[in-house]
């Protein structure tokens, strides 16, 4: 499947999730089957330590359309979801957590409203999670708007979709995921935000700690929004090339009359 004819690819990042993949597999199928779109299905592994790449093998079959990239060691949700990304062939990216917790079924009409914006960022309305991850997500979604001002309510889902070009405005780094919007919006990108369905975990449990991820989150905002501060924004204008680097070097003959007008 060559990059220009692939419309859609679609990432997930993987930790721990072998009791998920085949159904997120076949959900992503079932939701992007009817479309009649090319696409392509990226697993990427961030160094699981169950079954996970046996399972994605499983699922994949003998279906090209499902590839399975693995990273060197446990990176993290960012990385993994960097790597995917940069790896991606389509014209558009989708971007999905592999708990199933984010519904597939949501990815066509977050296609459809690229027609209005570059990025598409998923908003849980009804978060199926417990009271204190719920509480502790709306705490640092209303810093993080306070400091970046990049009026996205809920930045920590993981569903988006964005134009290929998007992705330019992106670098690697911990916690990136969370800052997606920010990134893409300083960029002069337009960024919209859509109700999304949100379902509960069916297998495994979260990897995040409401403690742990409350004190990061502090420090990555602080570093975010200085970076934003920092970062440079210009524009280039290429001019024409000159008339003797367009036309190239002048014929022998007119070289020779130069020359030896000047030598008398």
């Amino acid at each position: 499947m060559s990059e220009v004819s692939v419309r859609l690819s679609v990432v997930t990042p993987l930790y721990n999730e072998e009791a998920n993949v085949a159904d997120l597999v076949g959900e992503l199928r079932g939701a992007l089957d009817p479309t009649g779109w090319r696409y392509e299905i990226i697993c990427v592994d961030d160094g699981s330590e169950d079954g996970t790449v046996s399972a994605v093998v499983d699922a994949r079959g003998d279906d090209g359309r499902v590839r399975l990239l693995r990273l060197d060691a446990h990176r993290g949700q960012s990385a993994a979801m960097h790597a995917g990304i940069m790896a991606a062939r389509g014209e558009v990216i989708v971007t999905i957590d592999g708990d199933l917790q984010n519904d597939p079924a949501d990815i066509p009409m977050l296609v459809a409203q690229l027609a209005e914006a570059d990025l598409v960022c998923g908003w849980r309305v009804r978060r199926r999670d417990r009271w204190s991850k719920r509480v502790g997500s709306r705490i640092g979604n209303g810093f993080r708007r306070l400091m970046l001002r990049d009026r996205v309510h809920d930045t920590g889902c993981t569903l988006k979709a964005f134009r290929r070009e998007v992705r330019r405005a992106l670098i690697p780094f911990k916690a990136m995921h969370r800052f997606i919007p920010a990134l893409v919006g300083r960029a002069g990108c337009r960024v919209i935000e859509v109700p999304v369905n949100h379902r509960p975990r069916r297998h495994g449990r979260s990897k995040y700690g409401l403690a742990r991820r409350a004190w990061e989150g502090l420090g990555d905002v602080r570093g975010m929004r200085w970076w934003l501060r920092r970062r440079v924004f210009y524009e280039v204008e290429c001019f024409p090339p000159t008339r003797a680097s367009r036309d190239g070097p002048p014929p022998p003959d007119e070289a020779s009359a130069s020359s030896g007008a000047e030598d008398g």
